[in-house]
């Protein structure tokens, strides 16, 4: 699991070195969750980053209906956590979970706190993840409010390639925000344009 994020981080063209890559990385608690494995739950405070070396899991939120509202998935190779709820140590309202058996590195707040005061180089690279995630999410929610349903499929698609195949169509139709009926619809035209 180390090995991965070292790897990782070393492709990301940071400043930081070797050295200063292992202790990062050794300072992280390792995880094997299970499939449908609550890592934080709405409610709770979200204290940890979470980077993932193998595996997928999701950021949610459950309506008052009882639906889930997916805001995020997230594959190999890339980080979650709930920024607010870690930011100012308040109660989350999403949820994290496994959609499949997955290996973590987890850090608490305070350890990662201390890893920045420690490296600011690990600061600037923590900067450039927060500022893409927020473009990310500024990206999506336009998306969500002005794009049709085939283009926030195609986005999704490009997005996260591959993921149709790890992924119930369910969660695809709620991460789009779409029915499950739509998203039938919308893949059978696809695929009838592709035969043509």
């Amino acid at each position: 699991m180390v090995t991965v994020f070292e790897e990782y981080m070393k492709a990301q063209g940071t400043a930081l070195s070797d050295d200063q890559i292992r202790l990062i990385g050794a300072a992280a608690v390792k995880r094997v969750v299970h499939r449908k494995q609550i890592l934080l739950q709405a409610g709770e405070t979200c204290r940890h980053k979470i980077f993932i070396p193998k595996g997928l899991l999701r950021m949610y939120r459950t309506g008052a209906n009882g639906s889930e509202h997916i805001l995020k998935f997230s594959t190999e190779l890339t980080w979650i956590t709930d920024g607010e709820s870690y930011t100012h140590r308040t109660p989350s309202a999403y949820s994290i979970d496994a959609i499949e058996a997955s290996e973590v590195l987890m850090w608490s707040r305070d350890c990662f706190d201390t890893l920045l005061n420690q490296i600011p180089a690990l600061k600037a690279f923590s900067d450039q993840l927060i500022s893409r995630n927020l473009y990310s999410s500024q990206n999506r929610l336009y998306k969500v409010i002005s794009a049709t349903p085939e283009e926030k499929y195609d986005d999704f698609i490009n997005a996260y390639p591959g993921i149709l195949l790890r992924v119930p169509l369910r969660m695809v139709a709620s991460y789009l925000g779409v029915s499950v009926k739509t998203l039938t619809r919308i893949r059978q035209a696809q695929l009838q344009r592709s035969l043509k």
